[in-house]
């Protein structure tokens, strides 16, 4: 597997680039809270965005989070895997819960983890994350408590597991089919797609922009169906500055 610097530069003008956050742009944290984007990555976007590069980012986290991370730059965004999503157009598209439902899980949720102190339990507003971060040796608590959720709840919630966490999620939520959705429509409509991502949460993207024909990154070591891998956070700061070398020679009409 090559790494994007390895092969000719990409045609940028040509090309719609989502990203994931968490792992990507951004290094991992042991909360979520603690994130944040290296200020050469949110410069390197903010020129992409400005010279009208289409940008989204195609996350976990809920769009409010995204904003915050990302300021002052506002994208198109997924959040929460697709459940909830902003177009170029700032329109929201959202998956959700029945009100009831999704209170009910909150409270049986909230009691589980009760039981097992290290197991922090994140609302989402549309999902649930089970985080065990701090507590990796409550892995197997976390598994089998959202795979119960998920069997009892099957009809409303699927399991997407992660980096120290296990999330529950509205069914219909994908990485991969909301960025089909992006794909057909303007701004990126008719470009090359590109997404850049880290986790086993990403995979499901990797897979829908080989189908497209686009360039599939992974950042990180382990198996993965991406085409290219990035090693760290850091390579992709400098692979977005690479990016914007690229863009300065090539001709606006490109």
């Amino acid at each position: 597997m090559n790494k994007p610097n390895d092969r000719p530069g990409l045609e940028v003008r040509r090309c719609a680039f989502f990203f994931d956050v968490d792992g990507t742009l951004a290094e991992i944290q042991p909360r979520p809270e603690l994130v944040t984007i290296p200020p050469r990555s949110l410069i390197a976007l903010e020129h992409l965005h400005l010279s009208e590069i289409p940008l989204a980012v195609i996350s976990g986290r809920p769009l409010s989070q995204l904003d915050d991370l990302l300021s002052p730059l506002r994208l198109p965004a997924a959040g929460v895997h697709g459940a909830e999503r902003r177009t170029a157009e700032g329109e929201m598209r959202n998956l959700a819960l029945d009100k009831d439902v999704f209170e009910a899980i909150q409270r049986e949720l909230a009691h589980a983890c009760g039981q097992h102190p290290g197991l922090s339990l994140e609302n989402k507003t549309i999902a649930f994350a089970l985080h065990f971060r701090l507590a990796p040796e409550l892995e197997g608590t976390a598994r089998a408590l959202a795979e119960d959720f998920v069997e009892r709840y099957g009809d409303v919630l699927t399991l997407q597991p992660g980096k120290c966490v296990f999330e529950l999620k509205p069914r219909g939520a994908s990485k991969g089919e909301v960025i089909r959705t992006f794909m057909q429509e303007a701004p990126f409509k008719g470009r090359m797609p590109v997404f850049v991502g880290d986790d086993l949460t990403d995979e499901a993207g990797f897979k829908v922009i080989n189908e497209l024909g686009g360039l599939s990154i992974k950042v990180g070591t382990g198996p993965t169906e991406a085409k290219q891998r990035l090693d760290s956070v850091e390579a992709v700061g400098a692979w977005l500055e690479r990016l914007l070398d690229a863009l300065s020679e090539q001709p606006e009409n490109q």
